[in-house]
């Protein structure tokens, strides 16, 4: 097991703030994280797979400590995250690599995909949805910002999903076990929050949330992928989420022959609660299929 280093590098005219262990020489695993984390959601698992893989975990672009410059007039969509994630790629000279997604990185992932398929080995999705069936109650309030985008609703949203509360919430709601849910590390919600609270990452964060309307036009088309290229598929699913709910993993098994499903007794941030099994998991099957 490996020191996690800590590194910045230029890509897509961004300073891109990536944590990374192990052997460049080993094969490597991508780790792209969801809202409203960032790479810090890896910090204990990059080195549970550090012994056998080279893994990178960036912050994406208006989360972590990822820098965008005002000069670059970013537009903030999941479109433009997976280009500067496929220009951080090849800053890295990656070719080949697993992908580990969850919540924001499936459709940032699987939009790479799309444009690389060569380059994935396998794919770990981890409360990562990529089928409607995946999206439980919670994205209606959000599916009504996508039909009608006034500041009222904007405002709406903020109060229901940017505050300090709902970040504590995602870490928390669906964890059945007090002894896990003791064992929750603070700092993570804690600095996700802080990061959000910088000026202007709020409607950052907004628009997102209305681009996501863009990611399930996609599913077909991230569907149509598994289906043809058939990349080995392992779901770890926090089976008590109520943002991306279990039918999302189970919907897998639609278009991926060689799919692995394991189902944990907790909700959203699996790894906060079930770091071992899910490390287990990945160098298991990732043995078995890379």
């Amino acid at each position: 097991m490996s020191s996690v280093g800590i590194n910045t590098i230029v890509a897509d005219g961004l300073s891109i703030f990536y944590r990374t262990a192990g052997s460049p020489t080993s094969p490597v695993i991508l780790l792209l994280h969801g809202f409203p984390t960032s790479s810090h959601q890896f910090r204990h698992l990059i080195p549970l797979l550090s012994h056998k893989y080279y893994v990178i975990a960036p912050d994406l672009p208006g989360f972590g400590f990822t820098q965008v410059p005002a000069s670059r007039n970013y537009q903030y969509t999941f479109a433009n995250i997976a280009t500067s994630i496929i220009a951080f790629i090849d800053a890295l000279k990656l070719t080949k690599f697993s992908v580990y997604i969850f919540d924001y990185g499936a459709p940032t992932g699987l939009r790479i995909a799309l444009k690389r398929p060569e380059s994935i080995t396998a794919i770990i999705t981890q409360n990562g949805n990529a089928y409607t069936e995946g999206l439980g109650e919670f994205w209606n309030q959000i599916k009504e910002f996508w039909v009608e985008d006034t500041p009222q609703k904007r405002e709406e949203l903020s109060k229901a999903l940017l505050t300090f509360d709902a970040t504590k919430w995602q870490y928390e709601f669906g964890v059945t076990d007090p002894a896990r849910l003791s064992a929750i590390e603070p700092e993570g919600y804690y600095l996700d929050q802080a990061l959000m609270e910088r000026s202007g990452n709020k409607d950052i964060q907004l628009g997102l949330f209305k681009d996501y309307e863009n990611n399930v036009a996609l599913y077909p088309r991230f569907q149509e992928y598994l289906n043809e290229k058939q990349p080995p598929v392992l779901a770890l699913w926090g089976k008590n989420d109520v943002i991306f709910v279990p039918a999302g993993a189970e919907a897998f098994k639609k278009d991926v022959k060689k799919v692995e499903i394991k189902f944990f007794e907790t909700g959203h941030f699996a790894l906060e609660t079930h770091l071992k099994e899910i490390s287990l998991a990945i160098v298991e099957f990732l043995g078995n299929n890379v």
